[in-house]
């Protein structure tokens, strides 16, 4: 297809701006763009369940635009500041171009790599370049681009509670911690951004990473930041608890953090499940066989009912609740944040969204584990 490759390098010769390729005939990839930056271009391919980052030089975007179009993109709209020029292979395989003026103003959406994240690339935490999401001078490591946004994203939810709490020491827990990537952020945010008092536990089964988190945390001197070996659903603590937060805590284990925030009487719950699969076990009813006939319709259904019914349980508990996006869906399927706060709700009220929950409980046969932890501690 030299002839193309020949279009798209006369188009990068111009000021190229912004570029998409979309209209997918057997690519991997349903949309693609190209940012333009001081010397090449960013950018982002997206699958329907993830978002791919690189960055290549100015003379190198027409090879990359070739290969993708080879791959099955079938359309491609290029913007330089006066000129819009489209590119389109279409089924009989002909290539059509096209150009025109730019209407308006080009729009370029800067990379996320320069959004206004509260721990903006650039930032050297030395805990996060020993745990591999930073690089020494403080950019982001590609491969970690996905989790540097999560972390990002959790943390906005963070900083919006704290700015509108008085307190101003924090007791946190965050159960099933793992390498503690949010952890760390979490610590460094409250206590050197907006130097707040904290103490925090990050709880996790794995004895080799808690390790390693903890002589990391006394390598910087973060001396009230502690990793405890622990299963989540025996573990105690005795000292008030400000705020449990989760991370993707798989399947049952956020409902035991959940149950231990609502039993510690925690002021707050911040919460991103994960591979919800125990109701997805359960789920059955007579008359709505549908819901359970097609595999991928009956795991969502489940996914959604779980934290549905979680949302509900914590509102029954006394805590005003959020069910809210966490990150766009092309980044991670694992996009519900559930938010809770400790409120003034009425008695009619919990009433009623647990009779919610018992009755979706009756319909489709469930027993969700939340809902029986806090039976068995008559905390309902």
């Amino acid at each position: 297809m030299s002839e193309l490759y020949e279009r798209l390098k006369n188009i990068f010769e111009q000021d190229i701006q912004k570029v998409t390729l979309s209209n997918p005939k057997g690519s991997e990839y349903r949309k693609v763009t190209l940012t333009r930056q001081e010397d090449g271009y960013f950018i982002e391919k997206f699958t329907q369940k993830q978002a791919f980052h690189e960055t290549v030089g100015c003379m190198s975007g027409a090879q990359v635009c070739l290969q993708l179009m080879e791959e099955g993109l079938q359309q491609l709209h290029a913007w330089s500041k006066q000129t819009e020029y489209r590119v389109k292979i279409t089924k009989k395989g002909t290539i059509l171009y096209g150009k025109s003026a730019a209407v308006g103003a080009v729009k370029v959406n800067e990379p996320n790599r320069k959004k206004n994240y509260l721990i903006p690339e650039g930032t050297r935490v030395e805990a996060l370049v020993d745990m591999g999401i930073f690089t020494k001078e403080g950019k982001v490591v590609q491969s970690m681009y996905d989790k540097y946004r999560q972390i990002n994203k959790f943390l906005q939810f963070i900083d919006e509670l704290v700015r509108k709490s008085p307190n101003k020491r924090w007791n946190i827990v965050d159960f099933g911690c793992g390498k503690s990537y949010l952890t760390f952020v979490v610590y460094y945010y409250l206590t050197t951004i907006l130097e707040m008092e904290v103490s925090m536990v990050g709880l996790d089964l794995k004895k080799d990473v808690i390790a390693k988190c903890n002589a990391t945390a006394k390598k910087y001197g973060y001396e009230h930041l502690h990793f405890q070996v622990g299963d989540i659903s025996t573990y105690e603590k005795e000292e008030p608890v400000d705020l449990v937060i989760t991370l993707h805590a798989c399947d049952t284990a956020t409902d035991y953090a959940m149950f231990h925030a609502i039993r510690w009487g925690a002021e707050n719950v911040i919460s991103v499940p994960c591979c919800q699969h125990e109701l997805n076990g359960q789920l059955h009813s007579e008359s709505l066989g549908i819901v359970e006939r097609y595999g991928l319709i009956k795991e969502r259904t489940a996914a959604l009912y779980t934290d549905a019914i979680r949302a509900n349980l914590l509102q029954a508990c006394g805590y005003k609740t959020q069910v809210l996006e966490f990150v766009d869906f092309t980044h991670t399927p694992k996009n519900i944040l559930i938010r809770a706060a400790k409120s003034n709700l009425t008695k009619q009220h919990k009433r009623e969204v647990l009779s919610e929950v018992e009755e979706l409980m009756r319909m489709f046969s469930l027993e969700p584990t939340l809902y029986t932890l806090l039976k068995e501690e008559k905390l309902l």
